[in-house]
């Protein structure tokens, strides 16, 4: 790999396992120091301990590359704050923060509890503002730096039983919007990344049948933490200088560029519009142009390649 990030700093939330460790390793390769963060919790958010980080930055020390761990919880002001203060402390500057940090809690939203609701939006949208904010003035007055959010297609799309995660998921694509927006002037960029990869959180998907068996054995194979990992480093890297606000998609070898909300049909009535007249004259004209009521596994409907 081409030293595409050679001289810069970049953080990388959640870095102990998954897809923020293969991103960890591969900015690594392409010359960034990087401070690996992970408090070392399960899936459900339990348990902290250093292993995750601290065995990620070894490897990447292995490998000839420089990399300090980092065991703050994003999930507070103060947490992210630190990890960025770390950040400048160790290598002097930051040029990139992977938001990358997750739990899941899933349950039917009608039965889904405060904290398992609380406990999600923390560290999903919280932690990203947090920690983006954090990095912001130093962004802002070295007059460069990248942010890369991931979000899901459980948000974009959506699946069941996780109005949790997809809420935080498509309130971190408004959130990198807004950040694109407010620092563009400042030479800096915000991107999203929905992946999908077989990690932690997508083996915890319960599988019923044989069909689900093949189908994960598949999407084991094909779906790695690393396919995801080329296009971070691309966007957290100068040759991706012109792309802001998008929304991107890695399936396997395949990279998509995910729409945003834009109109997609309008109607006029001059007098005005009342609920009859929108049950009689909008709704049909627009009908054809709703958007079905589909899940991730409905639209992503072909074997990854």
């Amino acid at each position: 790999m081409k030293q595409s990030m050679s001289g810069k700093v970049a953080i990388v939330t959640g870095a102990g396992g998954g897809i923020g460790r293969d991103v960890a390793l591969q900015l690594a390769q392409a010359g960034a120091r990087v401070v690996v963060n992970d408090i070392g919790a399960s899936l459900s958010g339990e348990g902290s301990d250093d292993g995750p980080a601290a065995a990620v930055v070894r490897e990447i020390r292995t490998a000839g590359g420089e990399a300090t761990a980092n065991t703050d919880s994003i999930a507070t002001r103060a947490g992210a704050q630190r990890l960025v203060q770390q950040a400048v402390d160790t290598y002097g500057r930051i040029d990139c923060v992977v938001n990358n940090a997750g739990i899941l809690r899933d349950r039917f939203f009608h039965k889904m509890s405060d904290e398992e609701w609380d406990a999600v939006l923390k560290v999903h949208l919280y932690g990203s503002f947090y920690t983006s904010s954090a990095a912001a003035p130093y962004f802002k007055e070295q007059g460069s730096g990248a942010y890369v959010h991931m979000t899901s297609t459980s948000g974009l799309v959506g699946n069941r039983a996780q109005a949790n995660y997809a809420a935080a998921k498509m309130g971190i694509v408004g959130l990198s919007r807004t950040i694109a927006i407010d620092m563009q002037r400042a030479g800096v960029r915000s991107n999203c990344i929905a992946p999908f990869a077989w990690g932690r959180m997508v083996a915890s998907v319960p599988v019923t049948t044989e069909e689900q068996a093949l189908a994960a054995e598949r999407k084991q194979l094909l779906m790695t933490p690393a396919k995801v990992a080329p296009l971070a480093v691309y966007l957290a890297s100068e040759l991706a200088r012109d792309i802001n606000g998008q929304v991107f998609a890695v399936r396997g070898n395949e990279i998509m560029l995910m729409s945003q909300p834009r109109p997609v049909k309008s109607v006029h009535m001059s007098e005005g519009w009342t609920p009859e007249s929108i049950a009689d004259y909008a709704l049909p004209a627009m009908r054809a142009a709703l958007t079905p009521l589909e899940e991730t596994a409905d639209v992503f409907n072909w074997p990854p390649i």
